[in-house]
């Protein structure tokens, strides 16, 4: 099955931001396109509206202006649904409701032909609720785009249960003819990104209602220490609080209210307040004109040591060790079965993020992950009311030897950086043993859906199948509410190393 030959008319329902961007995409791509909205006017609005933005790209030399107006030409406002029964394709972004959705097909399908693909661009509901309704659910597809349209190249093909192979397909090479990268995944809760990118809010949402850490400095680690883009505050503040809160809702519904998914009560508090973030002017940070954005946390300067003692590799820090060596700090290596530390001058000990609580242990400093211990900018630690000051010292010192802001945090299990990545990592593990995507999509969809340094299973082949469910392990046994409880799959992923050949 090929994509839609360019002379086959195309529809957008609803024209607001998102239905104006796909409108774009499909205009620019070659083909004839109708808009509808069930407001009188608003079709003929948008139509304007797309013009002045295909004037934008002829005036940045994106676009030529025969193409624009040959573009222009193909553009078709139109007040009526029967002004789509030319339409090979029809995609819908209208209100968020399933009934509203429903019903529009419904009305659809006594207007196009029986070989007209059927497409919802909805980011919440079910696919197969959606077409649940319809005469022909064989031919209805998920058609998630991101916002812009225009710009972001991922769009996500949901096949709901009674989605047809072959109007999947047609679906997705449609969408590469238009020049996006699409992504096949099944109809389940938040698709791929929705669901699998969750634990990036929830955990610093959590570390944030534990008192571990403020936004500003939970923002930066993840940023400067985990190569995120943004930080999960200033990100939903800029999505918008009531959005970002809704998917999160959806999902934790429609999973029956899986503890993994859980909604944050400080984000509640902030929707119920009506700081929804940059459209309101204060969200998680006031974005009035002419405030001040507050500065992460950041340790006063500190001694390195003069040595430190290296028991074990470090694991996924390994690295660690080349650089403090660099930094002119002498290593002094110790054999030590299972040791993965290292030991300070004082007796200290620094420990990279395990999900066990300092408060465990005497003069323990926690270090977080880091996508790249080199490039990191910013190094969060973490100790116990009762670790010595001296060794909190050692600790800062050394990292700032290295070229590092310190981020000191409060006694908080699994850090910042590392427990998100596990909790993702564990998301997408579950969602490819169920069926919902393959490994090279779910990678695919993060890096470009939400721009995440590396998609889950990049991050496990750097990390180590184990890793993931070792660190959720040591956060289940601390606080077993299920939060943090490693999925079955993630546990017989581990097991399933490519070269274990064991039987029992």
């Amino acid at each position: 099955m090929t994509a839609l030959d360019l002379s086959s008319p195309v529809a957008v329902v609803g024209t607001g931001t998102m239905g104006q961007g796909i409108a774009q995409v499909a205009l620019v791509a070659g083909h004839p396109v109708r808009l509808y909205d069930a407001a009188p006017g608003r079709a003929r609005e948008a139509a304007a509206a797309i013009g002045a933005r295909l004037d934008r790209l002829v005036e940045k030399e994106r676009l030529t202006a025969a193409g624009r107006d040959a573009a222009r030409a193909r553009l078709l406002p139109v007040e009526e649904l029967t002004g789509l029964a030319d339409c090979a394709l029809v995609v819908e972004a209208v209100l968020e409701r399933l009934d509203v959705k429903q019903e529009l097909f419904r009305a659809l399908e006594d207007v196009v032909p029986d070989d007209c693909l059927l497409a919802t661009n909805t980011s919440s509901l079910s696919v197969t609720a959606i077409g649940g309704a319809l005469r022909l659910p064989g031919r209805f597809v998920g058609l998630h785009f991101f916002n812009p349209a225009p710009l972001l190249p991922l769009v996500e093909v949901v096949s709901g249960s009674a989605t047809d192979v072959t109007s999947a397909t047609r679906a997705y090479e449609t969408a590469r003819a238009w020049g996006k990268t699409p992504v096949a995944c099944a109809d389940t809760p938040g698709f791929i990104v929705n669901r699998v990118a969750r634990p990036f809010y929830a955990e610093a949402f959590a570390v944030y209602e534990s008192q571990g850490a403020d936004p500003a400095t939970i923002d930066a680690v993840l940023r400067e220490s985990g190569g995120f883009r943004m930080g999960p505050f200033e990100l939903t503040d800029l999505i918008g609080q009531d959005v970002n809160e809704s998917v999160t809702h959806s999902v934790w519904r429609s999973f029956f209210q899986d503890a993994r998914f859980t909604p944050s009560l400080a984000q509640r508090r902030l929707v119920e307040s009506g700081r929804l973030g940059r459209k309101t002017g204060r969200g998680w940070y006031d974005h009035a004109d002419g405030a001040e954005r507050p500065e992460p946390h950041t340790a006063d300067p500190a001694e390195p040591p003069a040595y430190v003692i290296a028991e074990g590799g470090l694991g996924p820090a390994s690295e660690l060790l080349a650089l403090i060596r660099e930094a002119g700090v002498e290593v002094r290596e110790r054999d030590e079965d299972g040791g993965t530390r290292l030991v300070l001058p004082g007796g200290g000990k620094l420990v990279l993020a395990d999900g066990r609580t300092t408060a465990e242990f005497r003069d323990v400093v926690h270090f977080d992950l880091a996508l790249d211990y080199r490039g990191a900018t910013r190094i969060a630690l973490s100790h116990a009311r009762h670790t010595s000051p001296a060794a909190v010292a050692e600790a800062t010192g050394l990292f700032q030897a290295l070229g590092k802001k310190v981020s000191v945090i409060g006694d908080v299990p699994g850090m910042i950086v590392a427990r998100t990545v596990a909790r993702i990592v564990d998301l997408a593990v579950e969602a490819v043993a169920r069926g919902v995507a393959t490994e090279d999509d779910v990678d695919t969809a993060m890096r470009l859906g939400v721009n995440y340094p590396l998609g889950p299973f990049e991050w496990i082949r750097r990390l180590g199948r184990g890793w993931a469910g070792e660190l959720l392990d040591e956060l289940h046994g601390i606080d077993p509410s299920g939060r943090c409880a490693p999925s079955l799959a993630l546990h017989q992923y581990a097991c399933a190393a490519d070269e274990r050949e064991d039987t029992p």
